[in-house]
């Protein structure tokens, strides 16, 4: 019937129009005039862009947020072959793990928002029982209890907690009235609290900090208004002198207060900040070149793989790789807010808003670290330094982002 009617109306019909939207997609329609009967109808409706976008679709990715990760973890792995002392084997360990993340990202985009959802509150609470393990059998390295030995790989689960706890309070939030009360206010940070105060006691107030704020941004994009964020960031500030005397150890304090005169202890306390600055600012404009730095490649930089990495590019690439670096992080945040905007179900758009957020801080903290800026807290910098944990944590929840954004996309097509 359809082939007779085209046909037909190739014979009796007036006009065509064709419409293209803002999303590119052609609109095809006829009308038609049989006896004292006019119509019009739809014929096609196919999409101008370009195959390549029509497959990223189909495989429930954003091509642009991809290419701005996948760009960053070329650069990490760049700038690791320098910090290591171009050892080989150490950039391909990593460059395993990359595209171990990016193998996961890409299989968790294809799991539908809806389990997600569903499967929240039992990741929530595997989350808190890995916690609670590695306060109990974890293993201990650099004075801190915060990984589970899995085999051959050591595994941290404060990683991990990071993203369930944006996804529980988002789950939590969804279906409450926003802006939320004030007793749902307290009840999601209190979903925020119990396994920050966990992570506070491996210890680790680096990333028990992190996720407490990452709870905040859930609960932030949620509504909350100005006073009542004010008044929880009082609140915030009063505790400050129990936290001060009560939960952080001697070596904490210790470096909150070198923040302020490294100088004083040049070869202790000091000594991290003071090697940092001195490779960021003679770095200059284009830097002293690749595999030249001389306080990366003299070891006069500490921890130059890991959380001081920015202090190598910095040095080796100067002010110019310091502006590519900015620049891709900056594209990453702004895709994702995009995508965060265009999702239509608020658990997404919770979520979504709460991981961008929490992306910018990792960011903010660990170039403040190594600047001088803020207190050593071991904050690794994205997709740059070496790890596992938290690349494939990060990749995996930018997976579910793209997961919410491209279902959404498909369903509205």
């Amino acid at each position: 019937m359809d082939g007779w009617m085209d046909g037909w109306m190739e014979k009796h019909c007036f006009f065509s129009i064709h419409v293209t939207n803002k999303k590119s997609r052609t609109y095809s329609v006829r009308l038609y005039a049989q006896g004292r009967k006019t119509g019009m109808r739809l014929i096609t409706a196919e999409n101008t862009k370009s195959r390549f976008a029509h497959r990223s679709q189909r495989f429930h990715l954003d091509l642009p947020l991809c290419s701005g990760l996948l760009a960053l973890s070329i650069i990490g792995l760049i700038v690791l072959y320098s910090a290591s002392g171009q050892d080989l084997q150490f950039v391909a360990r990593h460059g395993a793990r990359v595209g171990m993340a990016f193998l996961l990202m890409v299989a968790v985009a294809q799991i539908t928002p809806h389990l997600f959802f569903y499967w929240t509150p039992w990741l929530y609470l595997l989350g808190i029982l890995l916690l609670i393990l590695v306060l109990t059998v974890g293993e201990t390295g650099g004075g801190a209890q915060r990984w589970l030995h899995l085999g051959i790989v050591d595994f941290q689960p404060s990683e991990m907690v990071k993203v369930i706890v944006l996804m529980m309070i988002a789950r939590f939030l969804v279906d409450k009235a926003l802006p939320p009360r004030v007793h749902h206010v307290i009840g999601a940070l209190l979903l925020a609290l119990v396994p920050t105060v966990l992570v506070a006691w491996e210890p680790d107030l680096g990333t028990a900090s992190i996720i407490l704020c990452a709870g905040g941004f859930v609960i932030f994009f949620a509504g909350i208004g100005w006073r009542f964020a004010l008044t929880i960031g009082g609140i915030a500030t009063a505790c400050a002198p129990f936290l001060w005397f009560l939960m952080m150890h001697d070596y904490q304090r210790q470096r909150i207060l070198t923040l302020f005169n490294p100088e004083q202890d040049p070869l202790g306390a000091g000594y991290h900040i003071i090697q940092s600055k001195i490779a960021i600012g003679s770095g200059g404009p284009f830097g002293k070149g690749w595999l030249n730095g001389t306080q990366s490649q003299l070891d006069f930089i500490p921890q130059r793989a890991t959380d001081f990495v920015f202090s190598v590019l910095s040095e080796e690439f100067g002010l110019l790789g310091i502006g590519i670096l900015f620049t891709l992080y900056l594209f990453v945040i702004f895709r994702g807010l995009y995508l965060v905007l265009n999702t239509q179900e608020l658990f997404g758009r919770l979520f979504g808003g709460g991981l961008i957020m929490t992306f910018f801080l990792y960011v903010f903290i660990n170039i403040g670290m190594v600047s001088g800026l803020l207190p050593v807290v071991g904050v690794p910098l994205p997709l740059i330094s070496y790890g596992g944990s938290s690349l494939i944590t990060l990749l995996v929840a930018f997976g579910i982002l793209m997961s919410v954004y491209t279902h959404r996309r498909l369903l509205s097509n």
